[in-house]
């Protein structure tokens, strides 16, 4: 999932910290260096969803080869059980596009998962997640709702939702999400 490479869309908490022009900088070369390790590799399918969905006709953050899908209306839930609604049958994981420590095998990971569970998650250091994936077999579950997005109740409310509905869930790799100033300072200093 990506947002427009805008000024004042993208990283807009990071922003308050460093500026919009290094917060779209930092968006940019997150992204285009996530596509790279991960997009291309044969054993799945990547698609990049885009918000808002006229960005679809636009190459702002993407290469040609690589199909855009518009993300739609409401919140970050709402936008992803569409995508999980709205994709080809099998499992399917969703990732972050600004997540500079996403690699090949984390994906792999999350995929090999989905074989034994219903759901798995990468959380993220600050309550939130990197990566959500829903087997969907039998169907999609909704898992999203009254999740309070952008807090360190993220995760935790996520997970209440899919225990309420009986789902197993996995946990992969927990990586860092940048999303102040300070983060970005943790990451650059490796």
């Amino acid at each position: 999932m990506a947002k427009q490479p805008l000024i004042g869309r993208v990283k807009t908490r990071l922003a308050r910290d460093v500026g919009g022009t290094e917060a779209l900088r930092f968006f940019r070369s997150a992204s285009e260096s996530l596509i790279r390790r991960v997009g291309y590799d044969p054993r799945w399918r990547t698609a990049i969803a885009v918000s808002p969905d006229r960005a679809v006709h636009e190459r702002g953050i993407r290469p040609a080869d690589i199909p855009l899908i518009g993300q739609g209306a409401g919140d970050l839930g709402h936008r992803m059980e569409r995508i999980f609604r709205d994709l080809p049958p099998g499992p399917a994981v969703i990732i972050g596009a600004d997540i500079p420590g996403i690699e090949r095998h984390h994906i792999a990971d999350a995929f090999a998962a989905l074989g034994n569970h219903d759901a798995v998650i990468g959380p993220a250091d600050d309550g939130g997640y990197w990566l959500v994936g829903l087997r969907r077999r039998p169907r999609v579950r909704e898992i999203f709702e009254g999740v309070r997005w952008s807090s360190a109740q993220t995760l935790g409310d996520t997970l209440k939702n899919i225990r309420r509905q009986n789902m197993s869930v996995a946990m992969v790799a927990t990586l860092a999400d940048i999303d102040e100033g300070k983060d970005l300072v943790k990451w650059r200093r490796g």
